[in-house]
This record gives C-alpha cells, structure tokens and sequence, in this order.
C-alpha cells in the first residue's frame, strides 16, 4: 500500500466536509480491551510445512486518541504495551518475542452527532519486535515490519460526551524468520484485533 494514501484521504476529507459545529470537542479518547487474532500463516522451508508456524493469540488493553478534523473525518493513533507471544512448530513451543504495534488510521464517520454513529477507517501499522527467544536463541525476526491497517466500528453515544465503542482492525504484521542471518521462512502474523471499550469526546 502506497505511504500517500493516508494524506490523500485526509485531504479529501477536509476539502468535502462541513467544519465541526463550535460545541463539538475535536478530541476523543477511547479505551478498549482487545482480542487480538493471528491469521497463523508461513511459508514452506525445508522440514517445515507451510503454516506450521502458529503466534499465540492474546487479550491486550489498548488506548487511542482521535483528532477530528471536520465533523466526518478523524485521525486515530492507537497505542498499547508491548505485548509477549508465544511461538509454536508443529504444535511445540520453540520460544517467544515481544512487538508493540502503534497504528494511525484515518476514519470517516458516517453519522457524527447521532446517537449510533458508525465509522470505518484505513492507515499503516509500524509494529517494533523486541527480545526475541525462539529455538534457544538459533533463529531470530525482523526488528520491525510496516504494513496497512484497516478498520470498522461504531461508537454509542450513553451521555453527552460518553461512548459505548465497537472496533473491529485487520493489521498486516509480517515477519521473515532468519538463521545465522540468512532467511528460512516468513511468518504472516496479519491479526484480527476485536475490541470494545469506552470513549471520552471533549
């Protein structure tokens, strides 16, 4: 995915929406617990079938903040800790690695203001891989891998500046697996992340 798709939509979305009306707060806060899904997809390599390799799946907390632009069109970057995984081989477990994965995507609202207002949104994740131990230290990952994000969700106002948050995020986490620094496979992690939570305008 080009790099220039998220300055283009924001663009786009400031040319062709009406400007926020003076008592919304361009500001949001969400707060979610998030069920984070790998697709547990690999590639062969000698002695290793196709999609043996699995990353454990994990519930996260998760904190994002969203800057609304126009009354349609917000950007949110989305923050967590890092995280801990397991890794397994053909249902053995050969270690674990850390990634911590801020994601910015643009959204566009479809109802803003209403009390059911559903959003979709797209931009890039940049997820950091850190203290990797996999098979006593003889393999090792990428330190880094950038890739698109997509979501959809919809926010339930309960009060005046309260919400009721549904997300649902589609990442592209992709890592190659080295020995000695020479590649042996490549694991596509690409996560489904379903969240719910609570969100704060202001």
């Amino acid at each position: 995915m080009k790099t220039y798709v998220l300055p283009v939509a924001l663009a786009a979305g400031l040319l062709g929406s009406a400007p926020l009306h003076a008592q919304e707060g361009p500001w949001m806060v969400r707060l979610r617990a998030v069920a984070l899904q790998p697709a547990d997809k690999s590639d062969a390599a000698p002695g290793i079938p196709a999609d043996a390799i699995h990353v454990s799946s994990k519930t996260i907390p998760e904190v994002d903040i969203s800057y609304f632009f126009t009354k349609n069109l917000a950007a949110e970057l989305v923050l967590t800790v890092p995280q801990e995984h397991d890794v397994t081989l053909a249902g053995t477990k050969i270690g674990t690695f850390k990634e911590l994965p801020p994601t910015l995507t643009a959204q566009w609202h479809f109802l803003p203001g209403q009390t059911v207002d559903p959003y979709v949104g797209l931009g890039l994740n940049l997820t950091l891989i850190s203290d990797v131990k996999l098979a006593g230290g003889a393999l090792d990952l990428d330190k880094s891998s950038v890739g698109p994000a997509a979501q959809a969700g919809v926010d339930f106002k309960v009060a005046k500046q309260c919400f009721i948050n549904l997300d649902v995020k589609y990442v592209q986490l992709r890592s190659d697996v080295k020995a000695g620094g020479t590649k042996v496979t490549t694991v596509k992690v690409d996560p489904m992340l379903y969240g719910v939570g609570v969100g704060y305008r202001f």
